[in-house]
C-alpha cells in the first residue's frame, strides 16, 4: 500500500466518522456541513475527471451542477404540487429516478457543448466553455416559471427507499455512498484503455491520432461523463438546501470546483475530496472571524502553485505531481 493509497483511505474515515461523532452528541449543524463537503468533492470528481486526466480546463461546469439541481427542484415541485411536466410526464420525489434523470439530462446538453467547445484549445476552450455556462445561467435567470433571478425552494427533500432522507445523518450516508462509488468509478475510468487513451490525448494528441485513436472522440465522453458527475452532485445539492437558484450555474461555482482540485491535487483520486475539506473549514473557520476570508484562501493558493503543485495530498504522499 503506498502512502498516498494510505491518506486516501484516512480521509474517507475521517470524512465518514466526524458526522457519526456529531450525530452521536446531538450536533447536526457539522453532519450538514460534513454533507456539504461530500456534495463538493463529488461535483469536483467530475471536473477532475475532465481536468486531471484529460487536461480539459473546463470553466462551464456549473452549467452541469445547476442542471442537476434544477432537475431535482423541477420534478419536485411537479410532484408536491401534483402538476404534469411536458408530455404529461409527471413529477417524483424520488430520489434514484431525479438522480437518473439529472445524469442523463447533464449528459444531453454537455454532449452538444463539449461537441464544439473541443474543437478549440487553450484559452478559446475555457471562454467558450465559460460562455455556454453563462448563457445556461441567463435562462435561469429569465424562467419565472421556476424562480427567475429568486431561484425555486423545494418544499421538503426528497425520498430515498427505506431511508429517512429528512434527519441529516442518513441523507449524509446517502450522498458519502455516492461520492465513494463515484471515486471507485474514477479510479476504473483511470486505470483502463479508454483512461490511458483520455491521458494520451493531454500529453501528445498526434500521437495518439497515429495509432488510429481520434483524441476529439475520446475528450467528448471524457467531457460527457464529467458533465453527468456533477449533474449528480448538482441533483444531491438542491436536495441539501432544498432550495435551487441561478448561482448553481454561475461561473463562481465553476471556479470554486477549480479551487477544490487545486487545493487538493489536480489528477489525484482524493484530491477533490481533500480541496473540499480544506475549503469547506476555511470557509467556516475564518469565515466567522472576517468576511474577508477568501483573503486567505487566495494565498493558500499562491501558495499551492508555486511550491506545491501537487495540491495538499502532493504535500502529504511526498509527490509533488500527477504523473
Amino acid at each position: 500500500m503506498t502512502r498516498e493509497t494510505t491518506i486516501n483511505l484516512l480521509l474517507a474515515l475521517l470524512l465518514l466518522g466526524l458526522p457519526l461523532v456529531a450525530s452521536s452528541i446531538g450536533e447536526p449543524f457539522y453532519v450538514t456541513l460534513a454533507t456539504r463537503v461530500v456534495v463538493l468533492a463529488l461535483a469536483a470528481v467530475g471536473l477532475n475527471l475532465a481536468l486531471g486526466l484529460g487536461g480539459l480546463l473546463s470553466f462551464g461546469h456549473a452549467a452541469f451542477f445547476g442542471i442537476g439541481g434544477y432537475v431535482a427542484g423541477i420534478l419536485a415541485t411537479h410532484a408536491f404540487n401534483a402538476e404534469l411536466l411536458v408530455l404529461g410526464i409527471p413529477g417524483t420525489t424520488s430520489m434514484p429516478i431525479i438522480w437518473l434523470v439529472a445524469v442523463v439530462v447533464a449528459g444531453l446538453v454537455a454532449l452538444p457543448i463539449g461537441a464544439i467547445s473541443l474543437r478549440t484549445t487553450g484559452v478559446y476552450f475555457i471562454m467558450i466553455t465559460l460562455a455556454f455556462a453563462q448563457m445556461i445561467y441567463y435562462f435561469a435567470v429569465s424562467w419565472p416559471a421556476y424562480g427567475g433571478e429568486d431561484g425555486l425552494s423545494i418544499s421538503m427533500r426528497n425520498a430515498f427507499p427505506g431511508i429517512n432522507t429528512t434527519k441529516p445523518l442518513p441523507y449524509f450516508l446517502i450522498c458519502f455512498a455516492v461520492l465513494m462509488a463515484t471515486l471507485l468509478l474514477f479510479r476504473l475510468v483511470e486505470g483502463s484503455r479508454f483512461g490511458s487513451a483520455l491521458q494520451a490525448a493531454r500529453q501528445n494528441g498526434t500521437r495518439l491520432a497515429a495509432v488510429g485513436i481520434q483524441p476529439f472522440y475520446v475528450r467528448l465522453v471524457a467531457f460527457t461523463i464529467s458533465a453527468m458527475i456533477t449533474g449528480l452532485a448538482g441533483a444531491l445539492y438542491a436536495d441539501l438546501n432544498r432550495f435551487v437558484g441561478p448561482s448553481m450555474l454561475s461561473w463562481h461555482m465553476s471556479g470554486e470546483l477549480m479551487v477544490l482540485i487545486i487545493l487538493g491535487g489536480n489528477g489525484r483520486l482524493f484530491g477533490p475530496v481533500a480541496g473540499a475539506m480544506v475549503f469547506v473549514c476555511l470557509e467556516n473557520v475564518l469565515g466567522g472571524i472576517t468576511e474577508r476570508w477568501q483573503f486567505f484562501l487566495g494565498l493558500i493558493l499562491l501558495g499551492i502553485v508555486l511550491f506545491a503543485r501537487g495540491g495538499f495530498l502532493g504535500l502529504l504522499s511526498g509527490k509533488p505531481r500527477h504523473a
